[in-house]
């Protein structure tokens, strides 16, 4: 093989690893993947590193921070949706920063996607739960596709990806993103995107497709992962800790509303720049806690959870996040023994 095409494939089975390993603990319901039925309890065993999970831990996202805080929501999305957190006023927030890896030990630098769970808690006692990371795309276009990629990036021949890479020409788009976009040294910098489209109904009837995404308040200062590379590796945590003790940290939730030609069922797809966006709020996060002893070590983020207003539309993956998230809830909770018992410094 000549040496140009070794490298593309090395990238290629670089970007696999950050998929197959990092990206989120997908996983599909019997019958989803016939005829083999994979189940969940195989896909969440299969996103195991080669050592075996971290017992006592999220299966993926195994490292995070908890936070707390309030959602401000404005008033404006009632315009969109029915749900009481968008009806003017402040909101409690339980959240948690995390990176999309198995292991709760990775340094900071090894992980290329970060991710973020929150949950907005209303007045009515209803709840909206999110789980957003920062690609602008997702990798595969369904569940069946994260199942391909799993299996090529985990074969032993040397032609998996490149085969994997043919028969899904949707990968190039995150592909470009994971190797070419550049990283940022804090959470406060990152913008949070949800992928997935949701349904949102207003109070006359009206529905419409919506994403949305979490937009940093602080500004995004470029660093390359080299340079990353040489800071602490549990950086992010250790700076938003130190960040929010000076002062909150906010994000901006934008909802971005589909038009009746763009895809809903796609997350490999972006809809165009110039699509109507609706400022909902604003997220500020007013504490940092490590997530031993911390308020969102037992929270499931699962983004099915959904007040009065939202629900889930024809994309397959929320469904399959949920199912995910419920056996690694399982797996983990059953394995508490194994997690530590207190609080340790983010410092090495």
């Amino acid at each position: 093989m000549p040496g140009s095409q070794r490298s593309a494939l090395g990238s290629l089975m670089l970007i696999a690893a950050v998929v197959g390993f990092s990206v989120g603990a997908f996983a599909y319901t019997a019958g989803w993947l016939s005829p083999g039925r994979l189940s969940s309890t195989e896909l969440v065993s299969a996103l195991a590193p080669p050592g075996g999970p971290a017992l006592g831990h999220r299966r993926n996202h195994a490292k995070g921070v908890c936070f707390t805080g309030t959602f401000e929501a404005n008033g404006t999305a009632v315009a969109l949706s029915k749900a009481t957190v968008f009806t003017a006023g402040h909101y409690p927030v339980l959240g948690r920063f995390n990176l999309a890896t198995p292991d709760p030990n990775a340094a900071d630098p090894t992980v290329r996607v970060r991710g973020v769970g929150v949950q907005i808690s209303a007045t009515d006692k209803s709840v909206l739960r999110m789980a957003l990371i920062d690609p602008p795309v997702f990798a595969v276009s369904t569940p069946h596709g994260f199942y391909d990629l799993l299996e090529a990036s985990k074969s032993k021949d040397p032609d998996a990806m490149k085969g994997f890479v043919a028969a899904h020409p949707e990968f190039a788009a995150f592909g470009e993103w994971a190797t070419k976009a550049p990283w940022t040294a804090s959470y406060a910098e990152v913008t949070f995107n949800s992928l997935n489209a949701f349904i949102f109904t207003d109070a006359a009837g009206t529905k419409n497709a919506v994403r949305w995404s979490l937009r940093p308040e602080t500004q995004a200062v470029p660093i390359s992962g080299a340079d990353f590379a040489k800071l602490s590796p549990n950086h992010l945590e250790e700076d938003i800790t130190e960040r929010v003790a000076k002062s909150p940290q906010r994000w901006t939730l934008v909802l971005t509303v589909a038009d009746p030609s763009d895809p809903t069922s796609d997350p490999t797809k972006a809809w165009p720049p110039e699509r109507r966006t609706v400022e909902a709020g604003t997220l500020v996060v007013q504490k940092i806690e490590p997530e031993v002893d911390g308020p969102c070590r037992d929270i499931n983020f699962d983004p099915t959870i959904l007040p009065d207003g939202i629900k889930v539309g024809d994309d397959p993956f929320p469904a399959a996040r949920s199912a995910a998230y419920a056996r690694s809830y399982d797996l983990r909770t059953s394995e508490a023994s194994h997690y530590p018992r207190t609080a340790v410094s983010a410092k090495p």
